[in-house]
């Protein structure tokens, strides 16, 4: 995760905007989590050894992510992210096939215009923060995996 207050590391800034700091796969993969991945696998058909990912621009994506239409599409009209895009949040956000990131997608796209990237950060890694112990979980954890605190999120 990037802590507070360092440098933005711009392949974490998914155009979507479901900022890969939080994301389940990065979070498997930076922390070699093989419980994690192994779940992670079994939800999108995988096999542990594939969940990881880099982030999103990364050159080393998770396979569903290296396939993404929103991506694509933000890359051929040349903008960052949804967020800069008149049509947000078009059909390719309302019918992405999962709801729960569908709402994280348009929350946080949302917040990341008002904000910017930075600040944008900030309250995406805030959400995912353990009140207990501080530790920055990642996006839809149920329980903290420093302190084992059930997790209550803002969004």
């Amino acid at each position: 995760m990037i802590k507070l207050g360092t440098n933005i590391k711009n392949n974490l800034l998914a155009p979507c905007g479901l900022y890969c700091g939080v994301c389940g796969i990065f979070y498997a993969y930076k922390n070699n989590d093989s419980k994690l991945k192994e779940k992670l696998a079994k939800a999108y058909w995988t096999k542990p050894e594939l969940i990881e990912c880099e982030g999103c621009l990364s050159n080393k994506r998770f396979n569903f992510c290296d396939v993404c239409d929103i991506r694509k599409c933000c890359a051929d009209k040349k903008l960052a992210g949804c967020y800069q895009c008149d049509e947000f949040p078009c059909n390719k956000i309302k019918n992405y096939p999962y709801p729960l990131a569908t709402k994280y997608m348009i929350n946080s796209t949302q917040v990341r215009r008002e904000l910017g990237d930075l600040e944008w950060i900030k309250w995406e890694e805030n959400n995912w923060k353990c009140k207990k112990c501080g530790e920055i979980n990642f996006r839809g954890a149920k329980f903290c995996h420093k302190c084992n605190e059930k997790l209550d999120y803002a969004l």
